[in-house]
């Protein structure tokens, strides 16, 4: 039987590489180009992207959200001006750390309390944080494409259904 959170998580790692495959693929200047849209670069786009799910993973590991957040969210701007291959490489890392914590989980049915500094308390079940992870890349790799497209730049299918044709890029 399947584990939907892990593969829907295996859905965002494949869709984030995915879309890093297809900028490599384009001027090294494209991250850089500011367009007007929700963030004024596809670098600071995808250095939100992985600044919350690294501050996302460190609540799943037990760190209270907001030190979490405290922690996190100045990777924002210490990575936002990466590389393609610099942010290759820090998603595929820290997608590892993903991998290494579900293979020690049990249950990831089983509640956590997260004091969100911003909307209060609230039990939330281990799979669900995953899937928040999952759905926030995905929201956000809809930025980038729009943001590609406004450059005049084709972008990439990253659609779960197209994933379920594609060979994951590594199973837990």
């Amino acid at each position: 039987m399947t584990n939907h959170p892990v593969q829907m998580f295996n859905y965002n790692t494949w869709a984030n590489q995915t879309i890093l495959q297809r900028i490599k693929e384009l001027p090294s200047t494209v991250l850089q180009q500011e367009v007007n849209t929700t963030f004024p670069t596809i670098g600071e786009a995808l250095a939100h992207i992985y600044a919350l799910d690294k501050c996302w993973f460190q609540v799943l590991s037990g760190t209270s959200m907001s030190k979490a957040l405290e922690a996190c969210l100045p990777l924002q701007q210490e990575t936002f001006r990466y590389s393609v291959d610099e942010f290759a490489i820090a998603f595929s890392e820290l997608a590892e750390q993903y991998r290494a914590w579900f293979r020690s989980q049990e249950d990831l049915e089983q509640a956590l309390v997260v004091e969100n500094p911003y909307a209060g308390t609230r039990s939330i079940r281990l799979s669900e944080i995953v899937l928040q992870v999952v759905n926030h890349g995905t929201y956000h790799r809809g930025n980038i494409s729009t943001m590609l497209r406004q450059l005049g730049h084709a972008s990439i299918m990253t659609d779960y259904s197209l994933f379920w044709y594609q060979q994951p890029v590594e199973s837990i």
